[in-house]
């Protein structure tokens, strides 16, 4: 089992708001490139979502539920296929979107005890839960030639360290895709 974090990401390291759903004054930077930048498997995910399980926090399965299940492309049939936790202290029905169930107990304990391979897309809140007990083995970024200077960052100042080894780099149009694994020592 591994946990690999998913994220859209900014030059200076900021990864909220990518979409604009939250209303900030530079939210919405990941659409400034086009959809291409974004659209299909850009995070290269392809048999880890047929057997892995997606991890959400309420507010990202908020909207990814409202955006997936309408659509129908490839990708799409994937994310809606795919088993989805949701971490959440508030919300008890998630049949608005397939195969989602509500994350039972402790989210680190959830995790732990999973046998699958949990991929987390954005969900700051877990990720950094993730970070602090040292759970997270891969990071896959997407890039963004964009400078904020001001959000939430992946990883912020004071948070805990972690050695990692780059997997793979790639420009892909506008932006780059690169992935990070735990750093074998």
């Amino acid at each position: 089992m591994s946990v690999i974090v998913i994220q859209f990401i900014t030059l200076d390291g900021i990864v909220s708001d990518p979409d604009g759903s939250e209303g900030s004054p530079d939210g919405g930077w990941i659409f400034r490139y086009g959809r291409e930048e974004i659209g299909g498997d850009k995070f290269r995910l392809g048999s880890i979502l047929d057997q892995g399980v997606m991890l959400l926090g309420r507010t990202t399965w908020e909207a990814f539920s409202r955006l997936w299940p309408g659509r129908d492309e490839p990708f799409a049939a994937h994310m809606n296929a795919v088993p989805k936790l949701v971490a959440t202290r508030t919300l008890t029905d998630v049949s608005a979107w397939s195969h989602s169930t509500v994350l039972d107990g402790d989210l680190v304990d959830a995790v732990k005890r999973e046998e699958r391979d949990v991929i987390v897309i954005g969900s700051l809140s877990v990720v950094r839960a993730l970070m602090a007990e040292d759970l997270v083995d891969e990071y896959r970024l997407i890039t963004f030639p964009t400078v904020l200077g001001a959000g939430e960052r992946l990883f912020p100042a004071g948070g805990p360290s972690a050695r990692l080894d780059c997997l793979a780099v790639e420009k892909t149009g506008s932006t780059v895709y690169a992935r990070y694994g735990r750093a074998v020592s």
